[in-house]
């Protein structure tokens, strides 16, 4: 018994009861786009399909190059929280908040040269294009819900609220698949049915985000007033870590389309079983982003309360956590990939494909994992200096690497250089890490 509680205690509880929820939460994000696909699925023509997933590509273009609203907001309130400081805790959630609104009345004044450039570079069908400019011209009024949730979404993450962070995520994924299926199958609303759903859902998501903070803004004190939301130096602060967070988000965005559009040089069949294949690294996300998330409330707290060994604590756990539910999902997909594979498409010369290079995804886990894990750790830290820097050198070597598989007609050297990028993301952020270690020794936890 004795031996257990040393190797499972109440540090462990604490982070698995962080990491789970979020976990769980993470889960609905993918099955709201297959019941997205789906209602519009079984309309009478395919062109529905295609519309939604070129809506769904533009908005995630457009809003995840503000994804900084949310990970700054973790990183810096944890820290101000570990400094013990209220208003300071308040003021991160304003300053993020005003941008968020600020940003989405923006984009959607500038929703037609937006949709614009996005057919011109995508060059759909007529009927395809169609649809999906309906779908965005709906969906677009929720532009400023959609970055304010990433605000509260992250000040939740801060306040180490996994309870709320999963009612949050669930009651709005939820709301809007039952809104998605009432609005196409019920009231016939085809694509703006499903962009209509995502509105009312965004909007209602917001409200109950507000609600779900309260108690933490009670239990915090301080006030709304005078909290410096203007103060230049905050904001300068704020602004460079934005920077950094958003360059960082388009160099990790080019490795995928990098990935994708050298796939296409080797043929159709090829392509999509590596766009199967992909999938798996969508599954396995769901728990390597979990403990990234706890990694950095946790380290982002310590941090910001300059206690060295809770902050080498907080990597510690999170990271052994993490290396093990990366090695049980490695097992779990090559024990269980051909039918993952055989779920996800039934095309027989796809399939076959996808068998023959499913080593390299089933490998996935493995290689990210220490990837998942510095990018929560130095974004606690709020070391993004150092985080832009080795993911931009990460895409440049792999950059290269693809090249090389391309030149050598090699898919295999293709999926081993993806591999290769997830693995240099871990390891060059693992050499900088003794540089961002607290060196203030205070309390243990």
């Amino acid at each position: 018994m004795s031996r257990t509680r040393r190797w499972f205690g109440k540090g462990d509880r604490r982070v698995l009861a962080l990491t789970l929820p979020i976990i769980l939460s993470n889960a609905t994000v993918p099955l709201l786009g297959a019941v997205d696909t789906a209602v519009v699925g079984h309309l009478d023509s395919p062109h529905y399909i295609g519309a939604v997933a070129v809506g769904a590509l533009i908005f995630s273009y457009v809003f995840w190059s503000f994804g900084f609203l949310r990970m700054a907001t973790t990183g810096l309130a944890a820290q101000a929280d570990g400094r013990r400081d209220p208003n300071g805790v308040r003021a991160v959630f304003a300053r993020a908040a005003l941008i968020a609104v600020t940003a989405g009345l923006a984009v959607m004044v500038l929703q037609w040269p937006i949709i614009e450039l996005a057919m011109a570079l995508i060059q759909p069908t007529a009927a395809v294009e169609a649809a999906a400019r309906d779908y965005f011209h709906v969906r677009i009024w929720a532009s400023t819900a959609t970055l304010m949730q990433y605000c509260m979404l992250g000040w939740l993450l801060a306040m180490r609220d996994a309870r709320a962070v999963f009612i949050f995520q669930v009651v709005l994924n939820s709301l809007n698949m039952v809104l998605d299926i009432l609005f196409v199958q019920g009231f016939g609303w085809d694509v703006k049915g499903v962009a209509g759903a995502t509105v009312i859902a965004d909007y209602s998501g917001v409200m109950l985000g507000w609600f779900l903070m309260q108690p933490h803004l009670k239990r915090l004190g301080g006030t709304w007033r005078g909290i410096g939301i203007f103060d230049r130096t905050q904001l300068a602060r704020l602004m460079k870590i934005n920077g950094d967070i958003f360059v960082r988000t388009m160099a990790l965005t080019s490795a995928f389309a990098i990935f994708t559009s050298f796939s296409a040089r080797f043929g159709e069949v090829t392509l999509a079983a590596n766009a199967v294949l992909q999938n798996f690294l969508m599954f396995g996300s769901f728990a390597l982003d979990g403990f990234a998330h706890a990694a950095e409330t946790l380290v982002g707290q310590a941090y910001g309360a300059e206690r060295r060994k809770q902050f080498l604590w907080a990597v510690r756990k999170t990271t052994i956590w993490a290396i093990v539910s990366a090695v049980v999902m490695a097992a779990i997909f090559g024990l269980m990939g051909p039918w993952i594979i055989d779920g996800l498409t039934s095309i027989p010369e796809v399939r076959d494909a996808s068998y023959s290079y499913l080593l390299w995804a089933v490998m996935l886990p493995i290689t990210g994992v220490l990837g998942f894990q510095f990018d929560g750790v130095f974004l606690g830290a709020m070391q993004t200096k150092h985080w832009r820097n080795m993911m931009l050198l990460s895409v440049a070597i792999y950059a290269g690497m693809a090249w090389g598989a391309v030149v050598a007609d090699s898919n295999h050297l293709l999926w081993a250089s993806f591999n290769a990028f997830f693995l240099l993301r871990g390891v060059t952020l693992a050499v900088l890490f003794p540089t961002i270690i607290p060196a203030r020794r205070v309390a243990t936890v």
